[in-house]
């Protein structure tokens, strides 16, 4: 097989996964928490982001090894290194990070120190490595969306590393990572697939920030919403007691 023909076979498992799993991803959201469907749509909706994230850092290597193999109507191949190459690269690596840190948080309630265990720090380092690559690359070329969208994964790293070295955080604060955590990841992947998905139908707009903007701040309505019921809740229940 050829390189494109193993990136449209890529490309063809990403849409599938991740299609799925953007529509899964609203039963969680919007249903009643805890509950029987929020656990099993929450438990096939994560293993349905770390199959997209997966086919996503593959052909993001792909993109980097064989540019105009895999989009060969692309006649700039370091454009296409950067932004199917690198940026995808980063994406896809934040779509993990989100995914794994938002399960963790809530199994690890009880045993806040396995939160730091090897596996989630390494996952840290390499967001804030890419995350950084993909600033510096995005001013060397005159990419302000790189630049911006790496501002996403420094967050992600310095809110995550926060929780996870708080020696002893309130229970809510469980919960609260774990709705940013996969919210997070939500936003992460829409963007990707309005982006992305623009390059192909409307190409003057995948690049433009208002459209990479939507899913964030629809995204950080939804966190903020949330958090402030988790609040209302727990404030309630210290209360009683």
């Amino acid at each position: 097989m050829t390189t494109y023909q193993w990136f449209q076979m890529l490309v063809v498992l990403h849409v599938a996964t991740g299609a799925v799993g953007l529509i899964l991803f609203w039963v969680p959201v919007l249903g009643r928490k805890g509950g029987p469907a929020h656990r099993r749509f929450g438990r096939i909706f994560n293993q349905l982001m770390f199959a997209t994230a997966a086919t996503a850092i593959l052909m993001a290597l792909l993109n980097l090894r064989d540019p105009l193999g895999t989009h060969p109507h692309i006649a700039d191949p370091e454009f296409t290194r950067n932004i199917f190459g690198w940026m995808m690269l980063y994406l896809g690596v934040l779509t993990v990070n989100l995914t794994a840190y938002g399960w963790n948080a809530l199994l690890n309630r009880r045993d806040h120190g396995a939160n730091r265990s090897v596996p989630n720090l390494a996952l840290q380092l390499i967001l804030f490595l890419l995350s950084l690559n993909t600033a510096a690359r995005g001013v060397m070329v005159g990419q302000p969306l790189m630049v911006g969208i790496s501002t996403i994964g420094f967050a992600t790293v310095g809110t995550n590393l926060w929780f996870m070295f708080t020696a002893r955080p309130r229970p809510v604060y469980a919960l609260r990572e774990h709705v940013k955590g996969l919210i997070g990841t939500g936003i992460s992947v829409y963007t990707a697939f309005l982006a992305f998905g623009a390059v192909r139908f409307v190409p003057e707009l995948a690049l433009h920030p208002g459209l990479w903007a939507i899913p964030l701040v629809t995204g950080l309505a939804t966190i903020i919403w949330h958090w402030a019921q988790l609040n209302r809740a727990h404030g309630s229940r210290k209360s009683v007691a």
